[in-house]
């Protein structure tokens, strides 16, 4: 019975990588379209954004999907993009 919940648990982890694959495309691009429409920032704000934008594609690449989703939702946050967002798939 033990086994079964384990292997149950192990399928469920690996399918939800690809959903969150998936997102982290779609939060870049909010986050490049949100910075075309010229918000209100200081000059940290664009610093910050734009760190947690390059480096939540670069955790996305290494395949390090949670961490690219969170790092990139600091970025969304200091843009006030969240409404924009597509909704979570964990």
């Amino acid at each position: 019975m033990k086994t079964r919940i384990l292997a149950v648990a192990g399928a469920l982890v690996l399918l939800s990588a690809p959903a969150l694959a998936f997102r982290c495309p779609s939060d870049v691009a909010v986050i490049d379209k949100t910075l075309a429409a010229g918000p209100d920032l200081s000059v940290d704000q664009y610093t910050e954004v734009m760190a947690s934008r390059f480096d939540g594609e670069a955790l996305h690449k290494a395949g390090k999907h949670a961490e690219a989703v969170a790092m990139l939702a600091k970025a969304l946050d200091i843009l006030k993009a969240d409404k924009e967002r597509p909704p979570s798939y964990y």
